[in-house]
């Protein structure tokens, strides 16, 4: 007992925190990626590593019925001691964490009084289901492990519109039969040499660490290669404004959208993305450094305190011969094939491999941030109110942003086919043929927003 106490003390002392986004959250799992740094708290990258699961965004049940049974499966995945919070918006963040930190160390107390067993029971312990303060608005709060309100998404099984039983989503496999433990038999099927060889339906997604929050592939693999890929979901997050492209979207309904806003803002989700590709290529300290760079940005920080660690990012990444070496040939898109599925951004300008793809994220995110000092920025201009003030002084014109002639993020901005749908709707052509440890690669390489998709999409069919 004296052990099992140490070890809840330890980690409420600094739990490790397994940060789940849902659709609509990016701004949240922003905060509170940064607020992680700030406290030295661990990501954790699976359930089996976490002592705290922190949802990011609204609640999406109602919304998608299947992301509320990946949730519950996570969170079951979740040893104890074990908390789950949830934060709805940025503010809500640092409450959270604070919330579940108390909760995770009152285990102690819990344990100490619950004998050999170490169950408690009701609301005592951090076990039960407690709200934030605000009453019920249902902001900030957490569920524990006796709560009774965990759904199972284990017996579920799915069938799509081709007569296959499919997993249930989250990372689940299904190839028919069902084995000890839920592990899958595999099934025969012909490959596209036609060949009879075993074959396995495995889903990605839809939370996955470093993965587009949401999204869901399904896989048909033979060994381990992709024979077949089928992408379903995600859903909505209810926003109307994507975070990322959220200064198109405000231009293309005629506000007034400073320039140096809408390139900082592009600047920044470059490197998001970056950083989501290097966390999953294995190299985290570099996956770091683009998302302090990347917070700098938002929180405006002065270009000269940027543009020296972005150009030193661009060195050290874009010339790592390991790093070339791991992806090249991963997920080829010339510039003609981009253009005709209708994908434009840095995916159709790179015009070759994941590589291509990350250079070019690193260079569009340099250049932007050189335009941030105003001596490269063109557009339609009108007065800044700012210089207005000192009558002596002229006025100093404010470069606007043009939605159909700057790109967003992922591409030319349209309110009625965001660039992500179009990124969304290559990942299958992609992924076919790939092996199995080359699939989140190929994911990272495009990254396409999941905020962009708005609502559920109609899934895209291989080949």
């Amino acid at each position: 007992m004296g052990l099992t106490r140490l070890l809840v003390r330890a980690a409420a002392a600094r739990p490790r925190v397994l940060l789940v986004t849902t659709p609509g959250g990016t701004a949240v799992r922003l905060a509170a990626e940064r607020e992680l740094r700030c406290r030295d708290w661990p990501a954790a990258a699976t359930p089996a590593g976490a002592d705290l699961m922190l949802v990011a965004g609204t609640e999406c049940r109602e919304r998608c019925q299947e992301l509320g049974p990946a949730l519950d499966r996570l969170w079951e995945d979740t040893p104890r001691p074990r908390v789950r919070l949830r934060a709805e918006t940025a503010e809500d963040v640092a409450a959270a964490l604070d919330t579940g930190r108390a909760r995770l160390g009152a285990t102690e107390h819990a344990h100490s009084g619950a004998g050999r067993t170490g169950r408690t029971h009701g609301r005592g312990g951090g076990f039960g289901r407690t709200h934030g303060q605000g009453g019920d608005s249902g902001r900030t709060h957490g569920q524990g492990e006796d709560s009774g309100r965990t759904r199972t998404a284990g017996g579920e099984r799915r069938t799509s519109a081709d007569g296959e039983r499919r997993a249930p989503v989250g990372g689940d496999t299904d190839g028919g039969m069902e084995m000890p433990g839920g592990l899958p038999m595999a099934e025969v099927g012909e490959d596209r040499d036609g060949l009879a060889l075993d074959r396995l339906h495995v889903s990605l997604g839809p939370f996955l660490a470093d993965w587009p929050s949401g999204l869901i592939v399904h896989l048909v693999l033979q060994g381990d290669v992709v024979q077949r890929a089928r992408l379903g979901g995600p859903c909505g997050g209810g926003t109307t404004e994507p975070f990322w492209a959220r200064p198109w979207a405000r231009a293309a309904e005629g506000e007034p959208v400073p320039l140096a806003e809408a390139a900082r803002r592009r600047a920044a989700a470059h490197l998001d993305s970056l950083g989501r590709l290097l966390a999953v290529a294995g190299w985290p300290a570099e996956a770091v450094t683009a998302r302090r760079i990347r917070d700098d940005l938002l929180e405006r920080a002065p270009v000269e305190a940027v543009l020296p660690r972005a150009l030193r990012l661009q060195r050290r990444v874009g010339r790592s011969r390991t790093l070339d070496r791991l992806t090249r040939g991963i997920g080829t898109l010339s510039t003609a094939d981009a253009r005709a599925a209708g994908v434009s951004g840095p995916a159709a300008r790179a015009g070759g491999d994941v590589p291509a793809r990350y250079r070019r994220w690193l260079a569009d995110a340099v250049d932007d941030v050189r335009r941030l000092d105003g001596r490269a920025l063109h557009g339609p201009t009108a007065p800044d109110p700012a210089a207005l003030t000192d009558a002596a002084a002229p006025p100093v014109p404010t470069a606007l942003l043009d939605p159909t002639a700057q790109e967003s993020p992922r591409g030319r901005w349209d309110a009625g086919r965001p660039p992500s749908v179009a990124l969304a709707g290559l990942l299958p052509r992609l992924l076919e043929g790939a092996e199995l440890a080359a699939a989140r690669l190929v994911v990272a390489g495009l990254d396409p927003d999941p905020d962009e998709l708005g609502a559920l999409i109609g899934e895209f069919a291989g080949g």
